[in-house]
């Protein structure tokens, strides 16, 4: 039995606030799709529950990060036009001169164009089923809509992903 010491109590809690960020981080990465947005989005939600002595639970952590990106959204109302003039050209693209082992769908790009090309609801929906491993129902909660509404999504984002992956040829 571990004999109470304040100094492994503190290495415990820091080990989990370390991890709920890294998990809001990806959460926020998963809404925004952009690196730099999605640290923005989550210094903003830690700030506000600071501010307001909110709970540190990852479903309101989560809660908050995503009410931050809808008024991210909302206030900005940015359109992402992408060009298809140069679509194909540049090579192997970005990716292509790293030595790693990965199928050809990551280091292409081709799935991260593919996620990138889905609303933001629907990759909110798919990080948080695939990713972090919620349930529907736990989904549900989160966001606010009913499980039969996200087990819908999940099932039509999906599908939508297998498409993108089928019309780029990735998948068979």
């Amino acid at each position: 039995m571990r004999s109470f010491n304040p100094a492994n109590r503190q290495h415990d809690v820091a080990d989990r606030v370390d991890a709920l960020l890294e998990r809001g981080y990806r959460y926020a990465f998963s809404l925004a799709h952009d690196a730099i947005e999605a640290e923005d989005l989550l210094q903003d939600a830690c700030v506000a529950i600071l501010a307001s002595g909110g709970s540190w639970e990852p479903a309101y952590v989560f809660t908050t990060i995503r009410n931050r990106f809808i008024d991210r959204y909302r206030r900005n109302r940015k359109i992402l036009f992408l060009s298809l003039d140069h679509e194909g050209e540049g090579g192997e693209g970005e990716h292509g001169d790293l030595n790693w082992d990965a199928p050809d769908v990551l280091q292409n790009g081709q799935l991260g164009r593919a996620i990138g090309s889905l609303r933001a609801e629907e990759r909110e929906a798919l990080f948080l089923a695939v990713v972090e491993g919620y349930t529907a129902e736990e989904i549900a909660v989160l966001t606010s809509r009913p499980r039969g509404t996200i087990l819908s999504l999940l099932y039509r984002t999906k599908a939508k992903l297998r498409d993108l992956l089928h019309q780029q040829k990735v998948l068979p």
